[in-house]
């Protein structure tokens, strides 16, 4: 068994339905879902290799196991190998991972090694194939006890625009004005427009992703500022 099986074996489950803070049972093979990014992505190397990883407790039960992109980072910060985005998509099983500032909700794929991925993305579509091209990623990892067969390196191609998100000192523009304007007109509040991105804004564009089907990484894209018409 390789990091080509836990592609293989994503493939099988794409379509299957997401759902933001879903619990998975990482021993249950016939499990189809719904699902969240870091669910799916432990209960794919929990299924391959029987490895518990990326969870609250990787000793704990593992039908009770609680991951998270957050304890991903953590993992690999203290147990697992880290390397770069450009090495990870040209590795067949490696996890590709965005963090949030704070602890909060990030998302993490699997890359396919040919550039694509196999990921559980938002309400709208499920889990799907997508690429790692054009998208904001703070590492690569390889979990330590599994064999990976990399491909020739594939350099990636960064996003084209900046991402607003939550970060230390907060993202300050006009441009964050904007996104609040068009957040608090649909709804959510950002507690008023300062042009800060803040936990408050974080919150209201991760509700707002959630609510229209996207995935609620709470950072804004073009997808994102798309469907709050903002460019």
């Amino acid at each position: 068994m390789t990091g080509n099986d836990i592609v293989l074996l994503g493939d099988k489950h794409v379509g299957e339905p997401y759902v933001l803070g879903a619990l998975v049972p990482k021993d249950d093979a016939n499990y189809k879902g719904p699902w969240d990014c870091a669910e799916f992505v432990s209960w794919l190397y929990y299924q391959t290799f029987g490895i518990l990883y990326g969870c609250a407790n990787n000793h704990g039960n593992p039908h009770t196991a609680d991951a998270f992109s957050g304890y991903w980072g953590r993992d690999a910060n203290t147990l697992g190998h880290i390397i770069t985005i450009d090495e990870a998509k040209s590795t067949p099983g490696a996890a590709i991972v965005r963090l949030a500032g704070n602890g909060e909700i990030g998302h993490i794929v699997v890359s396919d090694g040919n550039g694509g991925t196999v990921e559980a993305h938002g309400r709208a579509d499920g889990v799907i194939n997508s690429v790692v091209d054009g998208r904001r990623w703070d590492m690569g990892i390889l979990v330590p006890g599994v064999t990976y067969n990399p491909n020739p390196i594939l350099p990636v191609r960064p996003p084209s625009i900046v991402i607003y998100r939550l970060t230390s000192p907060n993202m300050v523009s006009p441009e964050v004005g904007k996104l609040q304007a068009a957040l608090t007109r649909r709804g959510f509040d950002t507690d008023g427009i300062d042009n800060i991105f803040g936990e408050k804004t974080f919150q209201a564009v991760m509700l707002f992703q959630d609510s229209v089907g996207l995935n609620p990484d709470g950072e804004v894209s073009a997808l994102t500022a798309a469907a709050l018409d903002v460019t």
